[in-house]
Order: structure tokens, then C-alpha cells, then sequence
């Protein structure tokens, strides 16, 4: 009854119809602009959370993760197009004695008009847009820095992340595996007409690779995977109570390109379906996830063909069907303080014995730049 009931809700905000929610609030841009030159400021940001899944499946794990990030930086704006970054990355997880992270933060960000490059630590993360069962949420807590190299456009009608970081460096004789991963996320608008109605055309991928020439395991093979979807995007802009109705779709697909085969499912497929609104009470977003023989590189274990669990490990089922409505309250509740609350309940629809399983989340974020004092000339 639960399944039907859900199923019927979801089949009834799809007429409506954003593939997650909006999580600008949660980001941290730091970007040079024309009003700041030969200026030092101090940039602060803070992101507490609470993350608990009430998960009893085989393909994702139930756990809690509830602590506090920290991250001080201070930027040197050297000219209008110009931004040097030094501080660090500090997570405390509440339960755990110590600090459970700590990691350096150093940038040089360029930015001229719509096109932004980045060297050093990446604008990264959830921030790179992609969809949830290529990306999990959940690394926004676990696994946010990321080093490489960034290329950002962000036009009217067209937006671009392009992006390579480095995992691992290994030197000569190491006893590891080098690692990198990278990819790209673009939206292009295809048409917009009267009413508030805007089409769009998104397209991502993510590589990740496993290797090297100088590491002492040669008996462990190089490995090469690939995820990537594309689909169409219909938004509507109203305003009032109700800001946004939209519906995203994505095709989905994984990729093993490893010289050797070693895992379960050497390619697969998934279709990711999303209707939703945003209202002045919160969003409501529907949810459904049809995969087969689907491997994730990065994504939510959630959707995976291939179990990662602790006491399932390599547990393998060929399609997956997941059904969610989730809900999403957002607001400023001071200046530069952000309220975050989520729940998100979901059905596996290939186990009728299945119970509604959810996780919940509260996030509360604070972001502010002071300025510091600006160089004499």
C-alpha cells in the first residue's frame, strides 16, 4: 500500500515537474572582482551537519555523521581578475576525540568576465553539479577537497565545469596506486519562451583511473572507469508561494575500460527521473531510479548494481528500482547563517517485503568575508 500510494504521488508531480536540491547556500565561492583590488580579506566558513540514514538494504549502509567543518582562509585579491588563497580544511566529527581531518587549502583563482580558472584547491565537490548517482551528496561531509585544475563558464545559455584533481600521487617506489579522477558538467539552453519556461540541454561525465609506472604492485592491474548522463531539463518560473515547478531527466551510463576485467558488470545504464516545486514552505522533489548493472564511481551506494556494504560486500543485483519523494526547507535565518533541513524517504521496489526507508539531514551553514585592509600603492 505504501509503494502504491508513493508511486501515485510521484506519478502526479511529474506532470509538474531539478535532479537534487539547490545547494547554493552550502557552497563557498571565493571569486575576484572588479571592486577588489591590492585588498587582503579574511574569509570564514563553517558548515555543520547532521546525516542520519535509517538504512536496513543491501546496497547502502545505516550510520550516522554528525560533527563540524571549518575552514579559515585568507585571500589576497592582487588585481580585479586575480585571487590567491591560504588557509585550511578542519572537520571535527561530534563522538570522536581530536580532530577527525585537517588539510591545507591553497589556491590562484583568475577570473575575467564568465570564465573562471582554478589552480590549487578545486571549487569542487557538490559544487561540480552533478547528479546523485554520480555524485553523492554525502562527500560534501567525508571527501570535500579536491586539487587539481579548473576551467568555470558560466554564461547566460551556457555553463561549463571542467575539472581534473588528483587523488593520489605516488613517487618512484611507492607501495600504492597513483590516482586521478576528473570530468565535466555543462548545461546548454536550448529555448526560452513567455511564461517563465526555459529548456535545457545538461550533459556530464566522470573518469577516474588507477595506476602508474613506478608503484611496486604490478600484480594489481590498471583501472579505468567512466560514468555519464544526459537528458533534457523543463523549468517554469511562477513566483508567489509557489517560485518553480521542473522536471530533470537524465540517461545514465557506467563504463569499465580496464585493460583487465575484474569487476562484476563491465557496463550498465540507468534512467534517473525527477519532478519537483519550490515553494516559500520548502521543495518537494520526486524520485525514481530505474538501473541495470549500474556501478558508481562516486555516486550515492544507493543506486549501485554492485554492493559495498560492510556485512554485504559484493552482493550483486542487476536492476535496481528506487522510487523517493523527498522534502527540503531552506532558509537565511540571519545574514550569512543558512538552515538546511531534508528528509528523504524511499522505496526499493524489487523487494515488496521492503519497508519505507529514509535518511535526514540538518545543515547549518555560516559564510562571511571581512576585509582585512587594502595595499598602499
Amino acid at each position: 500500500m505504501k509503494k502504491t500510494l508513493l508511486l501515485i504521488l510521484v506519478l502526479c508531480t511529474a506532470v509538474l515537474a531539478q535532479a537534487q536540491f539547490n545547494n547554493e547556500a552550502i557552497f563557498n565561492r571565493i571569486r575576484p572582482a572588479d571592486s577588489l583590488d591590492k585588498e587582503l580579506h579574511f574569509n570564514f566558513y563553517n558548515f555543520n551537519y547532521v546525516r542520519n540514514y535509517e538504512y536496513s538494504n543491501k546496497f547502502h549502509d545505516g550510520y550516522t555523521l554528525y560533527g563540524t567543518q571549518l575552514e579559515p582562509q585568507l585571500v589576497y585579491f592582487a588585481n580585479p581578475n586575480l585571487a590567491i588563497t591560504a588557509g585550511a580544511y578542519l572537520r571535527k566529527d561530534f563522538g570522536r576525540e581530536g580532530i577527525y581531518d585537517a588539510k591545507p587549502l591553497f589556491n590562484v583563482k583568475y577570473h575575467k568576465r564568465n570564465l573562471t580558472l582554478v589552480f590549487g584547491s578545486l571549487e569542487g565537490n557538490i559544487q561540480h553539479g552533478y547528479i546523485e548517482p554520480i555524485y553523492d551528496f554525502e562527500r560534501k561531509i567525508t571527501t570535500p577537497i579536491e586539487y587539481g585544475t579548473q576551467l568555470l563558464i558560466d554564461r547566460e545559455k551556457f555553463k561549463l565545469d571542467s575539472w581534473i584533481a588528483w587523488q593520489k600521487m605516488i613517487y618512484k617506489g611507492s607501495p600504492e596506486k597513483e590516482e586521478i579522477i576528473g570530468g565535466l558538467n555543462t548545461e546548454t539552453t536550448l529555448a526560452q519562451w513567455g511564461g517563465g519556461w526555459k529548456l535545457s540541454f545538461p550533459a556530464q561525465f566522470l573518469a577516474y583511473h588507477q595506476g602508474g609506472q613506478i608503484d611496486l604492485l604490478k600484480e594489481i592491474p590498471i583501472s579505468t572507469l567512466f560514468n555519464g548522463a544526459t537528458g533534457l531539463k523543463l523549468h517554469k518560473a511562477i513566483g508567489g508561494n509557489v517560485k518553480e515547478i521542473y522536471t530533470d531527466n537524465y540517461i545514465a551510463v557506467y563504463k569499465d575500460f580496464s585493460p583487465t576485467k575484474v569487476r562484476a558488470y563491465q557496463g550498465g545504464f540507468g534512467l534517473w527521473l525527477n519532478a519537483g516545486v519550490d515553494t516559500k514552505w520548502g521543495s518537494l522533489l520526486a524520485s525514481y531510479w530505474k538501473g541495470n548493472n549500474f556501478i558508481t564511481i562516486k555516486g550515492m551506494p544507493l543506486y549501485q548494481s554492485v554492493s559495498d556494504n560492510l556485512y554485504d560486500k559484493g552482493f550483486k543485483q542487476s536492476g535496481r528500482n528506487i522510487i523517493a519523494l523527498r522534502y527540503a526547507y531552506q532558509k537565511e535565518l540571519v545574514p550569512h547563517l543558512y538552515l538546511d533541513v531534508r528528509f528523504e524517504p524511499h522505496l526499493d521496489l524489487d523487494h515488496s517485503d521492503s519497508q519505507l526507508q529514509f535518511n535526514h539531514s540538518l545543515f547549518l551553514t555560516y559564510k562571511e568575508d571581512f576585509r582585512l585592509f587594502k595595499v598602499k600603492r
